[in-house]
């Protein structure tokens, strides 16, 4: 069915910017700061190992959305992969704020605004990709233009999400904390492993 494929596209395009958010955590820092606070550093180690099986989980949602934007896939195959992925994600970012959250604050300056912040900004990126599996959920397949139509507000939505929210995990990853994150071979590949790059630093 013709109709979804460019709708279908654009979602896609959009999804693989919201990817990034989780990728903020694991995409920062440099090499050059020395090992001196042992804190930090264990702090950043137990992140960045439960940030890398969720970024690649996001990853793998992103790649099914795009794998239907490559078939001609019938409308109620895009409505069961999407709500899927988003299912997916929403529960990928759940998990990463639990992590940080379990982790405690980050042994810097207003650590723990920083990560309380991050946390909440986490949790509401879940929740918003609960409210976008909701939507496709309730998406008519009988009707290709209902269908393309709804595809395309959720995917205005997605585009939004994936341009906004990410600000409390940038602020998280600042000085320090990005450099010790940047350390940790966990939070390496999983930027790596990336569909789209990380974009802060």
């Amino acid at each position: 069915m013709e109709g979804t494929k460019p709708v279908n596209k654009k979602l896609a395009a959009a999804l693989s910017g919201g990817a990034v958010l989780a990728l903020a955590l694991t995409g920062c820092g440099d090499n050059s700061a020395d090992n001196k606070n042992d804190a930090l550093n264990t702090w950043a180690k137990q992140v960045c190992e439960a940030v890398q099986p969720q970024a690649k989980k996001i990853e793998a949602a992103s790649a099914a959305i795009q794998k239907q934007t490559s078939d001609n896939s019938p409308t109620t195959a895009v409505q069961k992969t999407d709500a899927q992925a988003f299912q997916d994600m929403s529960d990928a970012y759940k998990a990463i704020g639990a992590a940080v959250s379990r982790a405690g604050s980050p042994n810097v300056d207003n650590g723990s605004k920083k990560q309380q912040d991050a946390v909440k900004e986490l949790n509401d990126l879940s929740a918003s990709y609960v409210s976008l599996k909701q939507q496709v959920d309730k998406l008519d397949t009988k009707d290709q233009a209902k269908f393309a139509d709804g595809l395309k507000g959720i995917a205005t939505q997605l585009d939004k999400l994936s341009k906004t929210g990410s600000d409390a995990l940038k602020n998280l990853e600042e000085g320090d904390v990005g450099k010790a994150m940047a350390r940790q071979p966990t939070c390496k590949s999983a930027s790596g492993s990336a569909s789209a790059p990380a974009t802060s630093g």
